[in-house]
């Protein structure tokens, strides 16, 4: 059996990450998808915006996106 050629997107990391044009990966914040009456408005504006995920995490990340850097 062959083995595959070339490197391979994670692509469970590629749908759950974003990397900047500055290399920093930017998530998603957790608690936006149910239970959202009970939540303030301004709760919920900033639940929606994205987070630049902390540099212990990143390395990891950026590790598992080959092509984006």
């Amino acid at each position: 059996m062959r083995r595959p050629k070339g490197i391979k997107t994670r692509k469970s990391v590629a749908k759950r990450f974003k990397v900047t044009a500055t290399g920093k990966a930017l998530r998603a914040r957790a608690g936006k998808r149910h239970l959202l009456a009970s939540k303030r408005p301004k709760r919920r504006r900033s639940l929606g915006t994205a987070k630049v995920v902390d540099k212990t995490d990143a390395y990891r990340i950026i590790q598992n996106l080959p092509f984006s850097h």
